[in-house]
C-alpha cells in the first residue's frame, strides 16, 4: 500500500504559479508512474501529468503543455507539479496519483493510488 500526503493548493490570481507537493509513503518500488489529476466541480476528472519511473518520461495534457511542470525526487519519495502562469480555468481539485500497471497514463481507472487532493483557485 502507498499512502500520500499532498500539499501546495491555494488561491492564486490569473498569471500566477503554485507548486504541488505529494510525499508517498509505504511500499513504492513497484510504482510504473506518478502524476497528477484534477477533477472541477461537474466535470470528469482528468489527467494533467505524469512521470515514470521506468524511462524517466514524462506526459502533460495539451492544455497544460508549457505552463506545468512534473518532477520527482526519489529519495524523498515526492512528486511535484509546478504550475505556472495559471488560468480560472485551472481551478479544480488536484490529486496525486500512482500506478503499477501500464495502460494509459491520463486514464484515471489506470491508477491504484490516490492523495486525498488539494484545492488550486484561480481567480480573473
Amino acid at each position: 500500500q502507498v499512502q500520500w500526503v499532498e500539499s501546495g493548493g491555494g488561491s492564486v490570481q490569473a498569471g500566477g504559479s503554485l507548486k504541488l507537493s505529494c510525499v508517498a509513503s509505504g511500499y513504492t518500488d513497484n510504482l510504473n508512474s506518478m502524476g497528477w489529476f484534477r477533477q472541477a466541480p461537474g466535470k470528469v476528472r482528468e489527467g494533467v501529468a505524469t512521470a515514470y519511473t521506468t524511462n524517466g518520461r514524462t506526459y502533460y495534457a495539451d492544455s497544460v503543455k508549457g505552463r506545468f511542470t512534473i518532477s520527482r525526487d526519489n529519495a524523498k519519495n515526492t512528486v511535484y507539479l509546478q504550475m505556472n502562469d495559471l488560468k480560472p480555468e485551472d481551478t479544480a481539485m488536484y490529486y496525486c496519483a500512482a500506478k503499477i500497471g501500464p495502460g494509459a497514463w491520463h486514464i484515471p481507472q489506470n491508477y491504484n493510488y490516490w492523495g486525498q487532493g488539494t484545492q488550486v483557485t484561480v481567480s480573473p
